[in-house]
């Protein structure tokens, strides 16, 4: 216990007492001379005898504090450190640090522990999230610490890294999975990363969220077959001295709560910074109208093509990554195995199976041509970071996909988007504001032909207006109440039977939707009826409904 006390009195801000001082014998320093072997130096400035300038070597202060001589008492400073002295020159030999048995210098372990980072994070109100200004620092730091004294086998082409013992820490004696049994395992099989640093990082993640990594050290440390990957003089994890404080910072460290997207791994290959995900939900189509390239196993939308299923869903942007396509793993994928460098859309042609690929890569091509009929949901890497810049690690990809496609342009804002009154924001949506006129029966047909008859008939009740927010989704259509965010109904597109407006009131449209599709009597329809803000965005929106008629034709 009596190790872990100036750590604990740092993570409290408390100033712990003076650290001792070794004092050296008198019987050790040199009368005269600058304390170096060697010729002797004469006499010093300050002594009797003609002066002479001190050499480098004699202005070096000992950190070992001088003992008096005799009755006259040399000028001390701070602690451990020993001033010249007033009168003759009495030079003090420099003392080494104590070296370690392999020759290198024991460092204090406070130094090197990330005690502020874990300060920091624990200051904070919440969980501690990928977007916390002192995650990726504190990352580094326990990185470094891993990393510090790894000994390097003499020869071999793989050189070692932390993940390296990690994946060979025992699992247990009851046979039973562990929390740290279950991270070990997850980070080893995670299709995204291919490196040991990938790996190694990735199960740092899931530790910190899974407060297991202080177990893995322990697990390390009762293991020697293990323990020899560090050298006990130059490592933190390979000393006693030094693990047990570091030891203690992680069980301060399972004291805060992280709540991070532990599915955003795809970088960690290459660096700790991890770009903004986003989910992308559509149904299967002709054409969804992305057209694709392939630069190191990434793939990248180049250009989002007009009055598409991508442009009109208005997600997708011009520089994204798709890094997954429900759940399969895009990430090392290669041409002709998502449909080529050219528009997604139908089922592509695959080229013979190679058995080099990673099988989440390889049946890519194949999930698509399974899922026909089916919602796709896309999982995107923006191209802009949240500081609103291009995301760093995706700059040499970037460099690289310009030398391919000259013409290549980062795409900021969707182009469907119309210049008139800003719209709700809602989980990455936006979400038209509309008022909700009133709803009516129009029996058991419900062509285009019953809205001229029924839109006046709901304004003739005269209802008082609901502010709604209206959501035109991928597969369906949300409404909910405004000032509650309460939804109020859901209609997927293949129970809506027509969308139109009135040419005498360019700004209200209704569609048409199933009430009773069980009905003995057949299917009965209700007609709902909207008032938007503008000509345009009524347009707009109709054109968004009947796009989702063209995609859906196959439910009806």
């Amino acid at each position: 216990m009596a190790r872990k006390e100036p750590l604990l009195s740092a993570l409290k801000g408390e100033r712990g007492p003076p650290a001792p001082v070794r004092a050296s014998s008198s019987s050790t320093r040199p009368r005269t001379g600058t304390g170096l072997t060697g010729p002797t130096a004469g006499p010093c400035r300050g002594s009797p005898g003609q002066p002479r300038r001190p050499t480098l070597a004699s202005r070096k202060f000992s950190r070992v504090p001088a003992q008096r001589s005799g009755g006259s008492r040399g000028g001390e400073g701070r602690a451990g450190v020993s001033e010249p002295p007033a009168g003759p020159c009495r030079a003090v030999p420099w003392v080494p640090p104590p070296l370690s048995p392999a020759g290198h210098p024991r460092v204090p372990p406070l130094s090197l522990l990330p005690v502020g980072g874990v300060l920091r994070l624990r200051e904070g109100s919440g969980p501690c999230t990928d977007t916390s200004p002192h995650l990726v620092s504190l990352c580094q730091l326990l990185e470094s610490i891993l990393r510090k004294g790894l000994r390097q086998p003499a020869w071999g082409f793989r050189r070692r890294d932390y993940w390296h013992w990690l994946e060979q820490l025992p699992t247990g004696t009851s046979g039973r999975p562990t929390p740290l049994s279950i991270s070990i395992r997850r980070a080893g099989g995670c299709e995204r990363t291919r490196t040991a640093q990938g790996r190694g990082r990735y199960f740092l993640r899931l530790a910190l969220q899974g407060k297991v990594l202080a177990v893995a050290v322990r697990q390390l440390a009762q293991t020697p077959r293990l323990l020899e990957f560090y050298d006990p003089g130059s490592s933190i994890l390979g000393s006693e001295d030094l693990r047990e404080p570091f030891l203690s910072l992680l069980l301060v460290l399972t004291e805060i709560d992280f709540s991070l997207d532990l599915q955003n791994c795809s970088f960690l290959d290459e660096s700790w910074l991890l770009p903004v995900c986003c989910t992308y939900e559509t149904v299967p189509c002709r054409a969804l109208g992305m057209v694709l390239r392939y630069v190191d196993g990434r793939v990248f939308v180049t250009k989002v093509l007009p009055e598409s299923q991508a442009e009109v869903d208005e997600v997708v942007l011009a520089g994204d990554i798709l890094d997954e396509i429900n759940g399969c793993s895009l990430r090392y994928a290669c041409p002709g195995q998502v449909g080529g460098d050219r528009g997604l859309g139908g089922p592509p042609v695959l080229p013979p199976c190679s058995p080099l690929l990673p099988p989440p890569s390889l049946q890519a091509g194949a999930v698509l041509q399974s899922l026909k009929g089916q919602p796709l949901s896309f999982r995107l890497l923006r191209w802009r970071w949240h500081n609103g810049a291009v995301f760093e690690p995706l700059l040499p990809y970037l460099k690289a996909l310009k030398e391919k496609e000259p013409q290549f342009q980062l795409q900021h804002s969707p182009r469907h988007r119309g210049e008139g009154e800003p719209r709700q924001l809602q989980g990455g949506r936006l979400l038209y504001n509309l008022r909700y006129l009133g709803q009516t029966s129009v029996g058991t047909f419900g062509g285009k032909e019953v809205l001229e008859g029924a839109i006046p008939a709901v304004l003739e009740r005269d209802l008082a207006a609901r502010e709604v927010l209206f959501d035109v989704k991928e597969a369906e259509v949300l409404v909910q109440e405004k000032a509650s965010s309460k939804l109020l109904c859901r209609h997927p597109y293949p129970s809506i039977s027509c969308v139109g407006r009135c040419t005498w009131s360019p700004r209200i449209f209704a569609f048409c939707v199933v009430s009773s599709p069980e009905s003995p009597d057949g299917s009965t329809f209700d007609c709902l009826v909207f008032a938007s803000s503008s000509e345009q965005e009524c347009e707009e929106i109709i054109g968004r409904i009947a796009a989702g008629f063209k995609h859906t034709e196959w439910f009806v």
